[in-house]
C-alpha cells in the first residue's frame, strides 16, 4: 500500500485504482467498476440509479438493503421497500410475481429487484445459480431491473465451485466488498454496462466517495483478489468445524448442514441461561469476537486470520459461558 502509484481517482487518474476497477470488471464479466468506501455506498448507488421516487424494491424482508443501511433507500432515493418474508433468505420467482405491483391505479407500482448472495442474516447461505437464473428471467420478465449485494459473492462461488460472474449473470448492476471475507481493510465494487457505472461515478462524488488518491486502498484490494479470494473455501473449512463443535453444546440451537460458507447464526434456547448480548459479552472478555442479533440469535464469521485451532478455542469459549451462564 505505502509503494502504490497514486493519482487523483476523481478525474479518474489513479492507475492503481484504475487496475483494481478493470480486475473487477473482467472478473464479474462486466464493462465497468466503481470502487467505493463500503458496501452500503455501493448499494445505495445501484437503487439509486435504477430506481424510482415513490416506487417499490423487492427484496426478502431481511436482506442487507432493507434492515442495515438506516433507511438510506428511502431517504436518498426516495424509494419504498417490499419486503418478502423467506424462510432460508432466498427468495422463489412466484414471490416476485405475487409481489409486483404495476404502475397506474392506487398502489405504489414496483421498480426494482434486489437480491443477496450469499445471505448475512440467513447463515451466509448460497443461492445457486439455476434459482438465480429464474429470479432474474422473472424480473426481465416484468420489466424489473435487478441488483445483486453480492457482498460475498465470492464465498458463494468458492461453495458452488462455479466463476462468481456466472451467479451475477443478467444481474444490472452488482456490489462485492474487499473488505469482507477478501480481507482488504476498506472498500467495495460497483460493477455493471460502462454507461450505468459513469452515471454510478456521478452519484458516488454526489455522496462524499470521491477518495482522490485511493490507490493505497486499491493496492489492498488487489493483493485481496490474488491472494486472499482463491482460499476462500478454507474459511467455509474452518466455519464446518466451529459449527460442528458448537451444535453439540446444550442450549444451542445450530444445524451444522445450514452453514454453507463462512458465516455461522446460532439460536439460544428456553433452557440457556444467557441471552445472547450476556453470551457475546462474555466471549469478547475471552478474545472471541461475535455480534448478537436479537435476544436470542449469535453470529460468528470466519476469516483469512481464523486458523482451525481459533475455531477449536472459540467453541471451548462458547462451551465454557454457556455452562457457567451469567444470570442469577
Amino acid at each position: 500500500m505505502a509503494e502504490a502509484t497514486v493519482g487523483d481517482d476523481v478525474y479518474g487518474e489513479d492507475p492503481t485504482v484504475n487496475r483494481l476497477e478493470e480486475r473487477a470488471a473482467a472478473l464479474m464479466g462486466r464493462e465497468a467498476a466503481l470502487l467505493v468506501p463500503s458496501g452500503t455506498m455501493a448499494n445505495q448507488i445501484a437503487v439509486n440509479l435504477l430506481s424510482r421516487r415513490g416506487q417499490e424494491v423487492i427484496g426478502d424482508a431481511r436482506c442487507h438493503i432493507f434492515n442495515f443501511e438506516h433507511g438510506a433507500m428511502a431517504a436518498i432515493s426516495g424509494a419504498l421497500a417490499r419486503p418478502i418474508e423467506t424462510a432460508d433468505g432466498i427468495l422463489h420467482p412466484d414471490q416476485i410475481r405475487g409481489a409486483y405491483l404495476p404502475a397506474g391505479g392506487h398502489t405504489n407500482s414496483s421498480c426494482m429487484v434486489v437480491l443477496e448472495n450469499t445471505h448475512n442474516l440467513a447463515g451466509g447461505r448460497v443461492v445457486p445459480a439455476a434459482r438465480m437464473d429464474a429470479l432474474v428471467a422473472t424480473s426481465t420478465a416484468l420489466g424489473l431491473p435487478v441488483h445483486l449485494d453480492g457482498a460475498r459473492i465470492h464465498n458463494a462461488a468458492a461453495a458452488l465451485g462455479v466463476p462468481a460472474a456466472r451467479l451475477a449473470r443478467g444481474c444490472d448492476t452488482v456490489m462485492f466488498c474487499l473488505s469482507k471475507a477478501l480481507g482488504a481493510p476498506v472498500g467495495s465494487l460497483l460493477v455493471g454496462d460502462r454507461a450505468l457505472i459513469a452515471e454510478a461515478r456521478v452519484v458516488r462524488k454526489m455522496l462524499g466517495g470521491g477518495m482522490r488518491q485511493a490507490g493505497v486502498l486499491a493496492a489492498a484490494g488487489l493483493v485481496a483478489l490474488d491472494e486472499v479470494l482463491p482460499r476462500l473455501a478454507d474459511d467455509h473449512a474452518t466455519a464446518r468445524r466451529l459449527a460442528s463443535l458448537i451444535a453439540e453444546i446444550p442450549g444451542i440451537l445450530l444445524d451444522p448442514a445450514t452453514v454453507e460458507t463462512n458465516i455461522i447464526c446460532f439460536g439460544l434456547d428456553e433452557n440457556a441461561r444467557v441471552t445472547a448480548s450476556e453470551l457475546v459479552g462474555r466471549l469478547a472478555t475471552n478474545g472471541v469476537l461475535c455480534s448478537a442479533l436479537g435476544a436470542n440469535l449469535v453470529r460468528l464469521v470466519t476469516h483469512y486470520h481464523v486458523t482451525m485451532d481459533d475455531a477449536e478455542a472459540a467453541a471451548a469459549a462458547v462451551r465454557a459461558v454457556m455452562r457457567e451462564g451469567i444470570r442469577g
